[in-house]
């Protein structure tokens, strides 16, 4: 057994402070609410304590925001606005070891992924709308698109900066002006990034970012200020704000749960498609919306493909996040803890199969070792029911007819994957699975260039590529945006 020798990335590289401001109008400043402890997930150390903002400061912030909407940021030529967005990609790129170890800290995801993926992306984000910003009357959205006005924006806390780029970076490039409440388990992330903002002498009020849990939040959802509401999160919150914006005139789009099926042909390649179910279900925890929660697997090749995955996973590492070495992170918080763990025991009670990789957890800290059920109906809850854990439910197949109707039973309908050697099979596949992104041979694959959404009860709207720009620009909803996958 090949032995690992620790690995650790520096704590002190991400800079930590004791406490953090809001930022608002160009400036850190503490809120009117009761300052919150964020609390590292691996060990439940304090990190640092954030002001929290209040219905007094989400006035505030929204005002600024609109002025410098209404007297800089909105009357700016794209190619001016383009060279912010620039600098702050850059800045990102410069401080990604800061941010990368910050994340981790925060989030409880390892290092490894952090340092490859989030931070890269954000800065890929920035770096890409920028190129857009002066050529979105080329986009395919009118002669002359306008920007929204002020955007209000609600991200999650399993991939802090990366979601924050995915909205903020959209909306600036468009013209309009921002505020942007990170979780309130992971707003560190976002702080740092309004420091990079000030870095990159953004104008005071375009960006602002206000901590703070739900009743913040709710504050934004319905402030009269706001033109457009942007919300990545859980699909209950996400039909609270449908019901609280209709009505208003506020443009909404919404990111939400999913329950990805991740399907095995017998043609496919084996070897490739077990790397693919375990970065589906087991990257980033599995606090993934678009997770491969689902793995449905052809009769012929099932032993084949549950015996090489079990071995698979015997070989991930589980611990601390910091450690390069590490595969699999902590829980994000005890709360979700908590309802992983639930969900887990009704699979069990149900009558599915539970099997773990022979796994020390450390003893401090949110932890939950990567988990496979078998014998799983499609009556059981673990196979309805968004987990956002590392547990995977394994159901099968026969025919691509079967596939397509266990894969589409389900109210959500954010992603899939397709494992197969026939390139027919997986456009008659893609046709038929309802889905906003179609993965083939591959699984948890993202670019900026590309649109991302969902159907159903995972949402409406796209961010990244063309498709995103349409969000935040007036009159878009009408304009040609051609295949939504």
């Amino acid at each position: 057994m090949w032995e690992y020798a620790p690995a650790p990335e520096a704590p002190q590289t991400a800079r930590l402070r004791p406490s953090y401001g809001m930022f608002v109008d160009g400036e850190f400043r503490d809120g009117t609410g009761e300052r919150l402890k964020t609390v590292n997930p691996a060990n439940e150390e304090v990190l640092a304590e954030v002001s929290v903002a209040g219905p007094a400061d989400v006035d505030t912030a929204v005002a600024a925001a609109r002025r410098a909407h209404e007297s800089v940021w909105g009357p700016m030529p794209g190619r001016e606005r383009a060279k912010y967005l620039f600098r702050i990609a850059r800045l990102i790129a410069e401080r990604s070891r800061e941010l990368a170890v910050l994340e981790s800290l925060d989030n409880g995801k390892p290092i490894r992924e952090s340092r490859d993926v989030d931070i890269p992306l954000a800065s890929a984000h920035f770096f890409y709308h920028a190129g857009w910003a002066d050529k979105l009357e080329y986009a395919g959205f009118g002669p002359a698109p306008r920007p929204l006005g002020v955007a209000g924006q609600i991200v999650p806390w399993n991939f802090p900066l990366l979601m924050a780029a995915w909205k903020l970076a959209p909306a600036l490039a468009a013209g309009n002006t921002c505020v942007l409440k990170p979780a309130e388990t992971t707003p560190l992330t976002a702080l740092v990034l309004a420091e990079i903002c000030q870095q990159a002498e953004l104008p005071p009020g375009v960006v602002n970012v206000l901590p703070g849990e739900g009743d913040t939040g709710a504050a934004l959802v319905t402030h009269p200020g706001i033109d457009k509401i942007a919300f990545t999160g859980s699909t209950e919150v996400g039909k609270l704000i449908q019901r609280t914006v209709a009505g208003t005139g506020k443009r909404l789009t919404l990111e939400l749960g999913g329950k990805a099926a991740n399907i095995i042909f017998d043609d496919a390649p084996i070897d490739q498609a077990v790397e693919g179910i375990v970065n589906g279900i087991f990257f980033n925890q599995g606090h993934v919306c678009c997770a491969g929660s689902r793995l449905l697997v052809q009769e012929s090749v099932h032993d084949e493909v549950l015996d090489k995955l079990k071995r698979r996973l015997t070989t991930l590492r589980v611990g601390d996040p910091l450690d390069k070495n590490t595969d699999v992170g902590a829980i994000n918080s005890a709360a979700q803890l908590a309802r992983i763990t639930d969900l887990a025991k009704a699979g069990e009670a149900e009558g599915a199969h539970r099997w773990s990789p022979p796994c020390a957890l450390p003893d401090r800290g949110f932890w939950f070792p990567p988990t496979v059920f078998t014998e799983v109906s499609q009556a059981h809850r673990i196979a309805r029911e968004e987990i956002f854990g590392p547990v995977l439910s394994v159901l099968t197949f026969r025919t691509p007819d079967e596939a397509v109707a266990k894969a589409n039973n389900t109210p959500y309908g954010l992603s899939a994957g397709i494992w197969t050697e026939k390139g027919s099979r997986i456009l008659w596949m893609a046709n038929r699975l309802r889905a906003g992104v179609v993965w083939a041979n591959t699984f948890n694959r993202f670019d900026p260039t590309s649109p991302f959404g969902g159907y159903k009860e995972s949402g409406f709207g796209r961010e990244g590529g063309r498709h995103g720009l349409a969000a935040y620009l007036a009159g878009a909803d009408d304009a040609p945006r051609g295949d939504n996958r």
